[in-house]
């Protein structure tokens, strides 16, 4: 049975997009800076271990030292309640703002209600919601992502009936918008046969694609929700004699682009975790700083296959 994507009840979202736990700890000492003058100290709080999350961590450290300013970092493991008790140690280490990776966007009304109550303004990055209520967001446009993905299965079907499975990341946030821009992308002679979650686990996405396979020998395509979990899929399609379904999925790691050049993956959608990380950072210092910013930004999007797999961006920065 296809897992229904969930309602996002309490805030409408412009779109996502997937470190260490250090329960409060970080780069830098604690003492908060002003956003006056000094150097700011920035409170950054991650969803998960994905290399999604892991990559973002990387380039909000790199920038944030690159930037002069102070960093406390802690993770919140996909657990919308360790994403609250995450944002009061923030609060009790008195931040100068927030940079959020939430993992749940039906409960990350309340969590900017509770630094707001402290006076400790919220920069989002993946989602955003109404602007008044946050300092500012870096978007991946998710539900774009997986429509790039879907227009590819599309175009490489030519109009054959096919059938497509859906092995989504975790319930809630980037998962949700995602898949569901994939699967409603489909044109209709590409029927979603299965859809399951992977919960961003790659032996978890390796068990249900091994299921998938023997449920549905004549799967054409496979859509996984991040690459990581993409690798483990093939391997279990491959194992199960389904080496004919056609992967698409989600990051632009090196590893997916070399998989794409080999033929074990036909498409990923770029969208830089580097990047991400980069333009939050700078973003909200400058809008601490009153300096000029775009309040809403954008991590750039791209279909990558073969073709032009020698020319994608750079997903994760790789030095200090």
């Amino acid at each position: 049975m296809p897992t229904p994507v969930r309602r996002r009840r309490a805030l409408h979202f412009l779109l996502v997009g997937t470190g260490l736990l250090l329960s409060g700890c970080g780069l830098y000492p604690a003492d908060s800076g002003s956003t006056d003058d000094g150097p700011l100290t920035l409170g950054f709080v991650n969803g998960g271990d994905s290399e999604f999350h892991t990559c973002l961590q990387r380039s909000v450290e790199i920038t944030a030292k690159n930037n002069f300013a102070r960093l406390v970092t802690s993770n919140s493991r996909q657990n919308a309640s360790t994403e609250l008790n995450n944002i009061e140690v923030m609060i009790a280490r008195g931040v100068d703002a927030i940079i959020l990776q939430t993992v749940d966007t039906d409960t990350l009304k309340r969590d900017i209600e509770k630094a707001e109550e402290a006076g400790i303004p919220v920069f989002l990055t993946s989602v955003s919601t109404d602007p008044d209520d946050i300092l500012g967001a870096v978007v991946v446009d998710l539900h774009a992502v997986g429509q790039l993905d879907a227009q590819w299965v599309g175009d490489d079907a030519a109009g054959r009936d096919v059938q497509v499975a859906v092995i989504a990341g975790a319930p809630g946030a980037a998962s949700d918008l995602l898949t569901d821009g994939f699967t409603k992308a489909l044109p209709a002679n590409a029927e979603v046969v299965a859809e399951q979650p992977g919960m961003f686990d790659p032996k978890k996405a390796g068990e249900v694609a091994a299921t998938m396979a023997r449920a549905h020998p004549s799967l054409d395509y496979a859509f996984v929700a991040n690459e990581q979990m993409a690798f483990a899929a093939r391997k279990a399609f491959d194992a199960a004699g389904a080496d004919h379904v056609r992967i698409v999925t989600v990051n632009g790691t090196d590893e997916a682009l070399a998989a794409l050049k080999d033929g074990r993956f036909s498409a990923t959608v770029s969208n830089s975790a580097g990047n991400t990380g980069e333009l939050a950072v700078r973003n909200t210092i400058a809008l601490l700083r009153d300096r000029r910013a775009q309040k809403i930004d954008h991590t750039p999007i791209r279909l990558v296959t073969k073709a032009n797999a020698d020319t994608a961006p750079l997903y994760c920065p790789s030095d200090y």
